[in-house]
């Protein structure tokens, strides 16, 4: 093989086994990605739902849960009426199994800014000076008393960021009594700098530090089941059907 030719050849026997060796390492963690996720969809029943929600309006009467009042035995109050969609634990997209849903998703029914949210109990409110569509709100643990929690409720804004934030609680908020069924916004859709949510409202039960301060709420190890605090089966695990009820009869 003339010389001139021979590198040529050897030069494309190098891009090929790159282009070969670049692909294993590009495929191997792709694959390994898509069957994290489809298996992590196998775990769930949440999506379903959330797409009759969306694709089908005249389904929504059958599959919203309202409460007026704590289910029987139960110290919370449903902070929002609409289908109970992502659950806790859930690792439906945009989560998976290694990364799970940190409370629950109540999806409105109606236009951003008119689906009421309130505290799911009583205790002190706080809204941070940059939060737009989040409070937070420290109770006294009725399930064990003596011990911190944290109630935390987001996505109360427009997508451009217009607070649906009740007047009440402006940005700087610190330590406001509440009391259970207090106003404290409405539902929206702002997401921040990520890519825009439906209408809904993220509700979560968040743990404290030794000193009482809240935990980073977007992981689930930093927060509590909302099962027993809301007397409903709120827990994916047990792959409840909508609407959800309450656990025990009335």
């Amino acid at each position: 093989m003339p010389g001139r030719l021979y590198h040529r050849w050897r030069r494309l026997r190098w891009w090929a086994q790159g282009m070969l060796l670049g692909g294993f390492a590009v495929g191997i963690p792709l694959c390994g990605f898509l069957a994290l996720n489809a298996y992590s969809q196998l775990q769930t029943n949440s999506l379903t739902y959330i797409r009759r929600w969306v694709d089908n309006p005249s389904s929504r009467s059958r599959l919203t849960t309202s409460r007026q009042a704590p289910c029987p035995g139960a110290p919370f109050l449903l902070p929002s009426e609409g289908l109970m969609g992502l659950l806790w634990r859930d690792p439906a997209l945009p989560y998976n199994v290694a990364n799970r849903h940190s409370g629950i998703d109540v999806f409105g029914d109606g236009a951003p800014g008119t689906i009421p949210v309130v505290a799911a109990y009583e205790g002190y409110l706080s809204r941070l000076d940059g939060w737009v569509s989040s409070v937070i709100i420290r109770h006294d643990d009725p399930l064990q008393p003596g011990r911190t929690i944290w109630t935390y409720y987001t996505h109360m804004a427009s997508r451009e960021g217009e607070s649906y934030i009740a007047a009440d609680f402006p940005p700087g908020t610190q330590d406001k009594w509440v009391e259970q069924g207090t106003l404290l916004g409405y539902q929206g859709v702002y997401s921040g700098s990520r890519r825009p949510v439906g209408l809904h409202l993220h509700f979560s039960i968040v743990k404290s530090y030794p000193n009482g301060t809240f935990k980073n709420e977007t992981n689930v190890d930093n927060t509590l089941d909302p099962s027993p605090y809301l007397g409903m089966p709120l827990n994916i695990d047990t792959r409840p059907e909508r609407p959800i009820r309450c656990d025990a009869s009335e």
